[in-house]
């Protein structure tokens, strides 16, 4: 090696010392988790159960911040454009990960090339809830009625793209149904209206929807995964009831931005996988009908990717954009 190659390897060392020695003490302060919609909906429910569970499991605070608006892309781009260090990390989900893709035409990030797979957190098969006032008391009820009425029922959801417009895309083609959609800036203040009669029925989270249901201010009508919720069992799925086949179950996950450290990733991965097989928290998510569903970095990638495929075909025929 001569005197230059020697200087050049040299200085490389040096450079590459702090980096490693950062990585070797992570975390050495707060961690932030992004969760990109407001207060409410199911992923805020998720994301801070799980900060919960990493605040002691790593040493240090992981703090919800909540960056809502736009479907999910506000949050979802700031992490994507956060510094690759293991402090910043998304709570991403079908939508923002997924359906967005499809949904808005210029979005400023792309979900496999700007983010890095951490953790599945969980499947939380949506339930579709109406208010209480409505004439209908089941799912063949609602079809019923609203294909004598279309495009008379409206359905509210967190938002273009998010979880619950996904799953009532799905079910809309399914049963050829046509209703209005309002969407709004998160979950609650939609279930908000929804309690109110201002608007008809939605998709929503389990562990979102369900408490409003047991205090009987919403009525549930039935599931959207292809086979029962077995922390709800008297709710029959769509697909028995109006649409065989039907199985649109949205999911929940964490993501870093792309470069992220592989020893960060594999270390999160390990504490929340953890953490989801632990009884307190597997019946705290199965309480309301999400599913635990710890699983590799490697196995999150190949569902994104998937998903990505999936739902940019059915949104193309249902001829659906974010404006």
């Amino acid at each position: 090696m001569n005197r230059r190659q020697l200087l050049a390897a040299t200085a490389a060392g040096t450079l590459a010392a702090p980096a490693v020695r950062a990585q070797d003490n992570w975390p050495s302060r707060p961690i932030r988790l992004i969760v990109p919609f407001p207060p409410g909906a199911a992923n805020d429910t998720l994301g801070r159960a799980m900060a919960d569970q990493l605040s002691p499991r790593l040493g240090q605070p992981v703090v919800v911040e909540n960056r809502g608006g736009a479907g999910g892309t506000i949050g979802s781009d700031f992490v994507a454009r956060s510094a690759a260090d293991g402090y910043t990390l998304l709570l991403g989900h079908i939508g923002t990960l997924a359906v967005n893709v499809a949904m808005y035409p210029t979005l400023t990030y792309h979900p496999v090339r700007d983010f890095t797979p951490v953790a599945m957190i969980a499947t939380t098969p949506n339930v579709l809830v109406v208010h209480p006032g409505q004439s209908y008391q089941d799912l063949r009820g609602l079809v019923e009625h609203a294909k004598a009425h279309p495009n008379r029922l409206r359905y509210c959801t967190a938002g273009n793209g998010s979880a619950g417009h996904t799953v009532m895309l799905a079910f809309l083609h399914a049963t050829g149904l046509q209703m209005e959609h309002v969407p709004y800036r998160g979950l609650g203040p939609a279930l908000n209206d929804l309690v109110a009669g201002h608007v008809d029925l939605t998709w929503g989270g389990a562990p979102t929807v369900m408490p409003l249901v047991r205090a009987g201010r919403l009525r549930a009508l039935g599931v959207s995964s292809g086979q029962r919720v077995p922390s709800l069992p008297d709710l029959p799925t769509a697909a028995e009831a109006v649409a065989p086949g039907f199985d649109a179950v949205p999911w929940y996950g964490i993501a870093a931005p792309t470069g992220t450290p592989d020893a960060i990733i594999r270390r999160l991965n390990t504490e929340i996988n953890a953490s989801l097989n632990t009884e307190e928290v597997s019946a705290r998510l199965r309480q309301d009908g999400a599913e635990p569903s710890p699983t590799t970095p490697e196995a999150f990638g190949a569902l994104i990717r998937s998903e990505v495929t999936r739902w940019a075909e059915l949104i193309r025929a249902a001829g659906v954009t974010a404006n």
